[in-house]
C-alpha cells in the first residue's frame, strides 16, 4: 500500500520569486531552484537562488539542485544559496552524505536516482541509508552530455514501484508528469512527493491554469484511490 494522503508536489525549474508565489499558491510544498547544469532547463544563477529562497515561508521546502559531485564544492554553494534542502542531481565522487550532514546540520539531502533499469533498484537501495529522501527521475548521467533532469519524459514506473517498496524513506516521482497521466503515476508507485517542471509551463513560464489542472488531477486521483 502507498500513503493514504495526497503527495507533496514539488514545481521544479523556478526562476523569480513571481513565479515562486504562484506555485504557492495553487498548493506546492515545494519548489526546486536549478544551479549548474550540463543541459536541461531551469538554470538560474545563484544570486538569484538566494533571492527567490529568501521569500520562501518556513513550512515550504526549498531545493537547491546540484551537479556538482564533490562534497566541499556543495557545502560552499548550499551556503551561498540557502535553501533547506540539497537535491543532488549526479553522484558524489569526493565525500561522502555523512560529510554532507556533518557540514550542514537541518539541511535535507534528497539524492536523485535515474531510473535506466533494474540496477537503479540497487542503486537506490544501497543510498536510501544516507539520506532524507529519494528522488527518482528519467535522465542519463551516462550520455556523453549527461542529462541529469527535466527530460519531461517518464520512466519505467515499475521500477520506481520496487523501489518505493523496498526502503523506508520518502520517494519523489519525476519526469514527464503532467495532469493528464497523475492518476496513473500515482497508481503506479504511491509516491510520497510528485516533481514536475514542464508539465506545468507554457513556453518555458509558469501556467496558473496549467497548475491549477494538475492539483485538481492529484485531488481527484487521490479521492479515487482512498475509495478503493
Amino acid at each position: 500500500m502507498g500513503p493514504s494522503y495526497a503527495p507533496r508536489v514539488k514545481i521544479c525549474c523556478i526562476s523569480s520569486v513571481e513565479e515562486a508565489a504562484l506555485a504557492i499558491a495553487c498548493g506546492a510544498s515545494a519548489l526546486g531552484l536549478v544551479s549548474a547544469m550540463p543541459s536541461g532547463p531551469g538554470v538560474i544563477r545563484e544570486e538569484q537562488i538566494a533571492e527567490i529562497a529568501a521569500t520562501v515561508p518556513p513550512p515550504i521546502a526549498t531545493f537547491l539542485l546540484t551537479s556538482k559531485q564533490e562534497v566541499e564544492e556543495i557545502v560552499e554553494q548550499q551556503r551561498r544559496c540557502r535553501t533547506n534542502c540539497i537535491q543532488l542531481c549526479d553522484c558524489l565522487t569526493a565525500g561522502a552524505h555523512a560529510d554532507l550532514r556533518r557540514a550542514l546540520p537541518g539541511i535535507k539531502i534528497v539524492q536523485v536516482i535515474h531510473v535506466t533499469g533494474p540496477g537503479s533498484v540497487d542503486e537506490a537501495l544501497a543510498l536510501a541509508p544516507s539520506v532524507d529522501a529519494i528522488l527518482l527521475d528519467s535522465g542519463n548521467p551516462a550520455l556523453p552530455v549527461k542529462e541529469l533532469g527535466g527530460t519531461g519524459r517518464s520512466h519505467d514506473w515499475s521500477l520506481s514501484r520496487r523501489i518505493r517498496e523496498q526502503i523506508s524513506i520518502p520517494i519523489f516521482l519525476a519526469g514527464g508528469l503532467n495532469a493528464t497521466n497523475v492518476g496513473q503515476a500515482m497508481n503506479a508507485v504511491a509516491p510520497f512527493g510528485l516533481d514536475l517542471c514542464s508539465g506545468v509551463r507554457t513556453d518555458g513560464k509558469l501556467d496558473r491554469q496549467k497548475l491549477l489542472a494538475f492539483f485538481d488531477a492529484v485531488h481527484l486521483a487521490e479521492s479515487e484511490l482512498t475509495a478503493l
